[in-house]
């Protein structure tokens, strides 16, 4: 499984996260201790916020621990907001479209889990995307496809009902396909102003995800970056995190039993 982290706060440098902790995601890319694959290196990427409304983003495709060029740009860009995430490839192939954060307009999305089965229903999730947003399809992996089928779900009017009508869809179409394996969904989602992190699973086995506040911002990842492992908070299982720029994050249940799929808009 992948890893990764989130700051939302004060404009930081990118390396306060990536690569400055005893346990920063550089170290968790050789090195994860909650995941099911201790070595994270099938890619990398960064997205971050900057003065457009849009989000750049730098991926690629060796590991985060051999690349000079991802230090370089830590070491330089700061960023009020930005994702950070190392890969752990569930199947599809190590190339740059397929490495994480993904990107649509102002929003950017990143994933730790899967779909069960994925090969066995990809076609049928790849048509939950809507024609006017299938031309942003870059790559193969069944996050991307999740994220922009998510999209066409009335993603601008409500976040939250939108990631839960994908999510439903998704579900019912491994249920038709009688997929015994998980749906697992561990994410982050952001349009610039306010981040929404997910921890979901159709079994009991929901990836990781930690909160912690800084007097510089809120923290989201994976596992903790540092030794004060007392001073993060482990959000629990089908759990909501959601916080503005600048304010506090609230953890609360996942809307799950109010799941149902909705039409497409494109």
């Amino acid at each position: 499984m992948c890893r990764w982290t989130v700051h939302a706060g004060e404009p930081v440098f990118l390396e306060q996260l990536v690569l400055e902790p005893c346990h920063s995601l550089i170290a968790q890319s050789q090195h994860a201790r909650e995941a099911k694959a201790e070595t994270n290196g099938d890619g990398f990427g960064l997205g971050w916020y900057g003065e457009r409304p849009e989000p750049g983003l730098y991926r690629e495709i060796l590991p985060a621990w051999s690349d000079a060029n991802l230090r370089s740009l830590c070491q330089q860009l700061r960023a009020r907001l930005f994702f950070a995430h190392v890969r752990a490839s569930t199947g599809t192939a190590t190339a740059r479209a397929n490495c994480h954060p993904f990107a649509f307009g102002r929003w950017l999305f990143m994933h730790n889990g899967q779909i069960g089965g994925y090969e066995r229903i990809r076609r049928r999730v790849e048509a939950l995307i809507p024609d006017a947003l299938y031309g942003a399809r870059h790559g193969t992996t069944d996050s991307e496809a999740l994220f922009l089928a998510i999209a066409g779900r009335g993603l601008e009017a409500d976040p939250v009902g939108a990631v839960m009508a994908g999510l439903a869809e998704v579900e019912a179409i491994m249920a038709e396909a009688e997929i015994a394996e998980p749906l697992r969904f561990t994410a982050a989602l952001s349009d610039g102003e306010r981040v929404y992190g997910f921890r979901y699973s159709s079994d009991d086995k929901a990836p990781t995800l930690y909160v912690r506040d800084f007097p510089s911002g809120t923290v989201l990842a994976s596992e903790p970056l540092d030794i004060e492992r007392g001073c993060w908070h482990a959000v629990p299982p089908n759990a909501l995190v959601s916080l503005a720029i600048g304010g506090r994050a609230e953890v609360a249940p996942l809307p799950v039993a109010a799941r149902r799929p909705l039409s497409s808009v494109a």
